[in-house]
């Protein structure tokens, strides 16, 4: 999935869901049974820290599994295996798979064929919506509203998988964006 793939009201379910289950973090974790019996498998093809142990202790803390692939290492597409074909036999294992590959349209590949939910946890320079609707939950959390807002995106605008996405998350909004680079990283035509 890509940020644009996202609707609006979607996008509002995450950010009310985030807020009830940020609020149950300080308190008495009535969620903590929710995905009981569920196992989560984190794919992750290039260097992660924050994204897959977000993505690991958040199952955890909802009462599920985790089993993991770090860096192809433990997977057979170290043998050649197509991302198609790990698709299909990843679902037989895991009831969702979170994934992280450095090529553009990677993961979109892999769901191709999986029978389970695939969350995009960064495709090369391309997608990476879930950090994307993070920034958006700070955003209203700080600002209380989403609509009328100028936001300013500076630096490395080509190659920001999230700034990709969270352009693709704030089309949903009535605000003012400035783009602030280098000519040779702005940002890509592609992008709307």
């Amino acid at each position: 999935m890509s940020a644009e793939d996202i609707s609006s009201a979607e996008i509002r379910l995450v950010l009310d869901t985030a807020r009830v289950l940020d609020q149950d973090a300080n308190g008495a974790r009535e969620f903590s049974g929710l995905l009981q019996g569920k196992t989560l498998t984190t794919a992750f093809f290039e260097a992660s820290t924050r994204t897959r142990l977000s993505f690991e202790s958040a199952m955890l803390r909802l009462g599920g599994q985790v089993s993991s692939i770090q860096y192809g290492r433990s997977s057979s597409s170290e043998k050649g295996e197509s991302l198609q074909d790990m698709g299909r036999v990843l679902s037989g294992y895991a009831d969702i798979v979170a994934m992280r590959h450095p090529e553009n349209g990677s993961v979109a590949a892999f769901a191709s064929t999986a029978t389970v939910p695939v969350i995009n946890a960064g495709d090369g320079a391309n997608q990476h919506p879930t950090q994307a609707l993070l920034d958006l939950y700070t955003i209203f959390l700080e600002r209380r509203r989403l609509d009328g807002l100028t936001i300013g995106f500076i630096g490395d605008l080509k190659y920001s998988r999230t700034v990709h996405s969270l352009i693709s998350l704030l089309q949903h909004y009535r605000l003012t964006l400035y783009f602030i680079s280098h000519p040779l990283l702005a940002l890509p035509e592609s992008i709307p």
